[in-house]
């Protein structure tokens, strides 16, 4: 009797160490299908999340002509239109892709300075992921904020008709180029167990941004971390 009472206790002590995800990351469409199949058609109506609070999405726009970012239930959705960034705070949009989640708290970690590059930082968020007792089998949003030594971004314009698809092409169809040293917010959603649907099979995490002054936003490529940046994960499950 000791013994079983001894090993229930010591079952809700492992249950509440680790805790797993509050939250769920969902998506509709897959990179798959866009890249090897040509299906750019819309999967899914922004309309259908509007209203409800602390919502985090990133993805593209239907038939590939721009990108979604909605950051706390506002969206900052970007697209090129007669050579210029124009940017739609609305949820009157369709996406041919989309992963979001709903996040109300979430854990500020410095992170360190010699966290410099794409790949160092995707083993970081991982580690710190587990570190703060995030189930890393599942997908998890997450958010990095400051000044980025380098970004290199796009905005896809996709000539449609077009069924060849690359992710360079995808890059060089619409407005793209480099900032450095900006101010901006950066989402990510990480998962290692969902390459070619909403991560590339290259990497376990799909970036996007938008500068602190709302003129730029879209699909992060690649990355230079700054001094003194912040990352953000979802608080864990208390329960």
């Amino acid at each position: 009797m000791i013994k079983a009472i001894c090993g229930l206790l010591i079952l809700m002590l492992c249950s509440s160490l680790f805790a797993g995800n509050n939250f769920e990351v969902k998506y509709k469409g897959a990179l798959k299908n866009i890249m090897h199949k040509g299906d750019i058609s819309a999967k899914y109506s922004l309309s259908e999340i509007a209203g409800k609070e602390n919502i985090y999405a990133l993805g593209a726009l239907e038939n590939l002509q721009g990108e979604i970012q909605i950051f706390d239930s506002k969206p900052f959705n970007s697209a090129g239109i007669n050579e210029k960034i124009e940017i739609s705070n609305s949820y009157s949009k369709k996406a041919s892709l989309l992963v979001y989640a709903q996040v109300s708290e979430w854990t500020e970690i410095n992170i360190p300075n010699e966290i410099l590059s794409y790949e160092q930082l995707e083993t970081y968020i991982a580690e710190k992921a587990e570190e703060n007792r995030l189930d890393v089998d599942k997908p998890f949003p997450f958010l990095l904020e400051g000044k980025p030594e380098s970004i290199d971004w796009h905005i896809i314009k996709w000539e449609i008709g077009d069924n060849d698809h690359s992710h360079q092409k995808h890059i060089e169809s619409g407005p793209h180029g480099t900032l450095e040293k900006t101010e901006m917010d950066i989402l990510g959603f990480y998962s290692s167990r969902h390459h070619a649907i909403f991560t590339h099979h290259t990497t376990n995490m799909h970036l996007h941004f938008k500068t602190a002054d709302e003129k730029i936003a879209g699909h992060l490529d690649g990355m230079k971390l700054g001094q003194n940046m912040v990352l953000k994960l979802p608080k864990p499950n208390k329960k």
